[in-house]
């Protein structure tokens, strides 16, 4: 995927290799997105950074309080996330956008290890079905409880279990989405203003950003 460049990135040296999760090792907020896209993440090495669903998503943070600036261009651009982990079902950017189960499986152990490391996690944002599928397999091995039978759909919310993280869901962030009016910013903003306010109500509305 990295050597079918895109002709405005064409003198880019695209990092195509397996895209690492990205923010606070702190964070009551881990948001998982379904993989990197061939050339944003793919190509800059960072989750949802250097496209149009990462310039949608980050800008929705931004305005949520989760993020310090608006903007994903590029690693090294000054972007920090507060109380919030950003990372993916895949790891690496899927042929034509569509992940076979033979990937998935394969990815699933990273993201089990990665949500086993961030033990302060009390919430869980899977932004697309495909997401909400990967978190959902991975669950009985983290936490040690029954797969979530609860489907997919933009605001569910699937308890885990009693101390627990709750599992959400959003529309992905995808041109497609965002295009189309079927995901507005105010609608992702207002989730993420929800799952904070049901994790952390003293933190208000909206916190203050970094």
């Amino acid at each position: 995927m990295a050597r079918e460049k895109k002709r405005e990135f064409r003198h880019e040296d695209y990092w195509g290799r397996p895209v690492p999760g990205f923010g606070d090792p702190s964070a009551r907020l881990v948001a998982v997105g379904l993989a990197p896209a061939a050339h944003g993440s793919n190509r800059t090495g960072r989750v949802f950074t250097g496209d149009r669903s990462a310039a949608f998503l980050v800008r929705a943070f931004h305005d949520a309080g989760f993020a310090n600036q608006p903007t994903s261009l590029r690693r090294g651009d000054g972007l920090q996330y507060r109380d919030l982990y950003l990372t993916a079902a895949l790891r690496c950017a899927p042929p034509d956008n569509r992940p076979t189960p033979d990937e998935r499986a394969s990815c699933a152990p990273f993201l089990e290890r990665e949500l086993r490391l961030l033990t302060e996690t009390r919430a869980i944002l899977a932004l697309g079905g495909v997401a909400w599928d990967a978190v959902r397999d991975v669950v009985p091995r983290v936490y040690g409880v029954g797969r979530p039978a609860i489907a997919f759909a933009h605001g569910a919310c699937a308890p885990i279990g009693a101390g627990r993280p709750l599992l959400w869901g959003s529309y992905h962030p995808s041109p497609q989405n965002t295009n189309t009016g079927k995901l507005t910013l105010p609608m992702l903003v207002d989730l993420l203003n929800r799952i904070r306010g049901a994790y952390a109500p003293s933190d208000g509305v909206s916190a203050r950003h970094l």
